[in-house]
């Protein structure tokens, strides 16, 4: 099945990255797609780089919001306005490599499969291979994913005509994760395309700082969204420490040795 896919980028002040962004997506071997971009209200000149594209493109579509409102409300107006059957999402800064469409829906096709995503290789915020690609699972399951959020948002893709258009949860952070928990908690298993398709940009105000927050917020999830009392909560808590400090590292692959993250 060959269908139109709809790109939503949310953007928020992404002046020095979103045209790179934009340009990964009209690189794409596979041509039927839209872009959505909701820009945030950003106070440089994102919605101008913006406007450029959609001015040469009739493919890439731009909206603005007049209050910034977070990346999960940005994502969801985007979802309001995309027509494709297939929802691919991308961030602002981050890119993808031009055979990533058609890889993953002639695997979707080929496996008889609703929603996939693929591994992904890290960059730094000047776009310089940090030598280290993301695997994951081959088979997914609701309970591994629990535990620790396999998918990177910028690679899933899922069917529209199977699933409907799914909501992002109203959280300003951890959105992404509660959505493919949503979807894994409808179809059990998920399959990745075993390879890099994307590039992940690590940019500096995002790492060390965010550490303790990014706890905080997982037991949200937890506590609020899948509804645990806290007592399970800090259960969850401790095997999803677990897994980042000891299981997730198998993941991890130095890009010289790509196949051993295959048999995981």
């Amino acid at each position: 099945m060959q269908g139109l896919v709809s790109i939503i980028i949310p953007t928020y002040n992404s002046a020095k990255f979103i045209a790179d962004t934009i340009q990964s997506v009209k690189n794409q071997t596979y041509s039927i797609w839209e872009i959505i971009l909701v820009d945030d209200a950003s106070t440089d000149d994102t919605i101008l780089i913006c406007q450029s594209f959609s001015k040469t493109d009739s493919r890439i579509k731009c909206f603005e919001l007049s209050v910034n409102s977070g990346t999960g409300t940005a994502r969801n107006f985007g979802l309001t306005k995309a027509f494709g059957d297939f929802i691919a999402f991308l961030d602002s800064d981050d890119l993808w490599k031009p055979f990533k469409l058609q890889k993953q829906i002639d695997f979707m096709n080929q496996n008889n499969l609703s929603m996939t995503f693929s591994f992904y290789e890290c960059i730094d915020e000047n776009g310089i291979s940090l030598n280290k690609m993301i695997c994951a699972p081959q088979k997914l399951t609701f309970r591994k994913l629990i535990f620790c959020n396999y998918i990177g948002n910028l690679t899933g893709i899922y069917n529209v005509n199977l699933f409907g258009k799914i909501p992002i949860p109203d959280y300003r952070k951890r959105q992404d994760w509660m959505m493919w928990l949503s979807i894994l908690q409808m179809i059990k298993i998920a399959h990745p395309v075993p390879e890099s398709l994307a590039y992940y940009r690590i940019r500096s105000r995002s790492i060390s700082a965010s550490k303790v927050n990014l706890l905080k917020h997982n037991f949200a999830v937890y506590r609020f969204y899948l509804n645990k009392n806290i007592v399970n909560s800090i259960g969850c808590m401790s095997i999803f420490l677990f897994t980042q400090i000891i299981v997730k590292r198998f993941y991890v692959v130095k890009l010289k040795n790509k196949s051993s993250c295959l048999h995981h």
